[in-house]
């Protein structure tokens, strides 16, 4: 599609939204198409859109090309603003639609472009050195997705091939991406729940599913829900497509410190196949029990592991490490008096294997003639 004049591409976005196709208008309003660059199409642009186009349709193309003009000018914060403008004109129409959900495309399209630009406005205020609080951006792009996501679960009385709940898979994971972000996880919760007590999750595509799985996996492990992590990440790494490198790598950083945690240690040919060499002495140190080489690679990867937030995460591996020293050292089968190791002042090394004692990984007893523990 290639328009040389304001007039051409106003009438095919009047022509797609009479045809009710989707795909079209969702094109028509995406910044991935060339459109966006063609500077004819903001000359007396406000006027012409409510010549051709009804409420609320007008007041959406015309945001959108304010859109592309601030985003030509480098403008990312009023980008924003217009985005969600967008947003917000093209849910007036949405919600307006009475058992149909044609404009599906263009809803994921939308919000995906809000996200985005909430980031970039974000990266904006954080160059200018603003004293905006920090996710301010992200926080407004995600009550307006919560606000298309309420109105997606709402139309339940609609049969599911016409009806717009078919829009929430999108929409979770675009919440879960700036949730995450934000770190404002126990928001994750209410659409977990949302989505595990309806029907909607048989109808995710295989790439939304991998995501929404990747999501749930990653707030069961700051849950310290391991086995579930592990059962969600796994599916997630599975079903993941093969060429999906980079998104593979990614499933990885968060499955192989669960997986450790449960006593499953990576092979080292995992590890080089996606680059991940980081947890390579990790590995190498929690099954040989050696607490020194565990603690010499945490801090050497330490950004590394505080970037994807996992660093207390594999702090824990230290309970897994003294446990396989133990079993080193004395016998996979010996019984420990835990009160005669710790003697009158337990350490934080002997809390250490209380807690391994409660997570039932290396057998103890406490001597009923000794103190309690």
């Amino acid at each position: 599609m290639a328009f040389g004049t304001l007039v051409q591409y106003l009438k095919q976005v009047e022509s797609a939204i009479s045809n009710n196709e989707g795909d079209l208008l969702a094109a028509l309003v995406s910044f991935q198409h060339l459109h966006i660059h063609n500077q004819k199409l903001w000359v007396d642009f406000e006027g012409q859109c409510q010549k051709f186009l009804e409420n609320p349709y007008d007041e959406m193309i015309a945001a959108h090309i304010r859109c592309a003009m601030a985003v030509s000018n480098g403008d990312m914060m009023e980008a924003y603003a217009c985005q969600g403008v967008v947003t917000q004109s093209f849910l007036k129409a949405f919600q307006a639609q009475k058992e149909e959900n044609w404009a599906i495309p263009v809803l994921k399209r939308v919000v995906s472009d809000l996200r985005q630009f909430a980031l970039k406005a974000e990266a904006s205020l954080v160059r200018s050195k603003s004293r905006r609080k920090p996710g301010e951006m992200l926080e407004k792009a995600a009550d307006l997705i919560m606000s298309c996501f309420r109105v997606c679960v709402s139309d339940s009385r609609t049969a599911l091939e016409v009806s717009k709940r078919v829009g929430t898979p999108t929409l979770v994971n675009q919440l879960f991406k700036i949730y995450f972000k934000i770190n404002t996880l126990h928001l994750c919760k209410p659409l977990v729940r949302a989505i595990d007590g309806s029907d909607i999750k048989d109808h995710f595509t295989k790439a939304q599913f991998v995501t929404y799985k990747y999501f749930v996996g990653k707030k069961d492990m700051f849950d310290s829900d391991f086995k579930a992590a592990a059962e969600s990440l796994e599916f997630s790494f599975n079903c993941c497509y093969i060429s999906s490198q980079r998104n593979k790598r990614l499933i990885l950083i968060y499955l192989i410190p669960v997986k450790m945690l449960l006593g499953y240690m990576p092979k080292p040919e995992l590890l080089e196949k996606y680059d991940l060499l980081e947890f390579e002495d990790v590995r190498r140190a929690v099954s040989q029990g050696n607490l020194l080489l565990l603690s010499q690679t945490l801090r050497k990867h330490e950004a590394f592991f505080i970037r994807f937030g996992i660093y207390l995460i594999l702090q824990k591996l230290k309970i897994i490490s003294y446990r396989n020293l133990f079993k080193k050292v004395l016998g996979p089968h010996t019984t420990l008096d835990v009160v005669s190791l710790a003697g009158s002042n337990p350490t934080d090394g002997t809390s250490a294997i209380i807690s391994f004692l409660q997570l039932r990984v290396v057998g103890g007893y406490s001597s009923a003639a000794s103190e309690g523990i």
